[in-house]
């Protein structure tokens, strides 16, 4: 097979069809970045969870003046009631469990809720004793929270117990439901993009069926005549995934480490060298979905 003749014919569809080649190359980009997008999502959530899971806390909440219920009867918690959580705290049954722990009373939970709100309204109706004192704890085993639960929920003075990992798994839920709708959307673009792929062929194919017909005249095999036109797809879908790689990569550059690492520094993000596995990937699925399409494409043709 003459690879000057070959490419001859490839960059002679592609010039003939220019119109049709750059909206399959805009599809492209636009579902392989959606694809990017899910890849680069699933990586962030699981650069989240290994920085928040390892700091993830369990806090005791203690009864105040506001508090209501079986263990909290309206009244502030009494010095007795703290005393009796922290030597339960540091008895032999719970210690193999708890890493550290540190207690918060109203000033200082007043402290921290002006500093994190302030400018809010809200922080001119709060008062130190609407604020709960509380027992902050850091497990050995995050996953062992379940016995710190049992022995304090209910007790006199305490008003709730709290994991913080599942307000955590709450939001990767919900990173994880988003990057699967982009996946989802992306998967509709893709089929979007290999119909018009397809399309784009059988429209090169028919401009060029004079010249068909001259090779098969000559005796050339299908695959001689089918390489041009896989090629073509092929090449129109390299150029949208290889865009949607870098916008993948640009945007972790840009808006995650630039702005989000700068401006919002309270969590781990997903690195630019992370980021550098999701246009490879790209590539390939835009290059082995655009070779399917062009190839059954360009087949039914030649059956017709």
């Amino acid at each position: 097979m003459r690879v000057g003749l070959v490419l001859g014919e490839v960059w002679s569809g592609l010039r003939r069809n220019l119109s049709v080649v750059i909206s399959v190359v805009l599809v492209t980009f636009v579902s392989l970045t959606f694809v990017g997008a899910a890849i680069l999502m699933q990586l962030q959530v699981q650069q989240m969870k290994a920085f928040w899971y390892d700091r993830a806390q369990v806090a005791i909440y203690l009864c105040t003046d506001f508090d209501q219920s079986a263990t909290c009867s309206g009244d502030d918690v009494t010095p007795e009631q703290i005393t009796a959580i922290e030597e339960a705290l540091n008895s032999p049954t719970l210690q193999p469990y708890i890493s550290e722990y540190f207690f918060v009373d109203h000033d200082e939970a007043y402290t921290e809720f002006t500093e994190q709100f302030a400018g809010n309204p809200i922080v001119d109706i709060t008062t130190p004793e609407q604020l709960n004192q509380t027992f902050w704890l850091k497990l050995e085993d995050p996953s062992r929270s379940a016995i710190i639960q049992e022995t304090f929920t209910g007790i006199p003075g305490v008003q709730s117990v709290t994991d913080q990992r599942s307000l955590l798994d709450r939001i990767f839920l919900f990173l994880g439901v988003a990057s699967y709708t982009a996946i989802a959307i992306a998967g509709l673009m893709l089929v979007a993009a290999m119909l018009l792929i397809s399309t784009t062929i059988r429209l090169s194919a028919f401009s060029r069926r004079r010249e068909i017909g001259i090779m098969r005249l000559v005796g050339a095999s299908n695959r001689f005549i089918q390489t041009p036109f896989i090629l073509e797809g092929i090449i129109s879908a390299l150029i949208g995934a290889v865009l949607a790689g870098v916008a993948s990569v640009a945007v972790v550059k840009f808006f995650v480490q630039d702005y989000l690492v700068v401006n919002l520094p309270f969590t781990s993000y997903v690195t630019v060298e992370q980021s550098l596995i999701v246009p490879p990937i790209l590539v390939g699925i835009g290059v082995v979905l655009s070779a399917i399409a062009a190839k059954i494409a360009i087949s039914r043709y030649l059956r017709v």
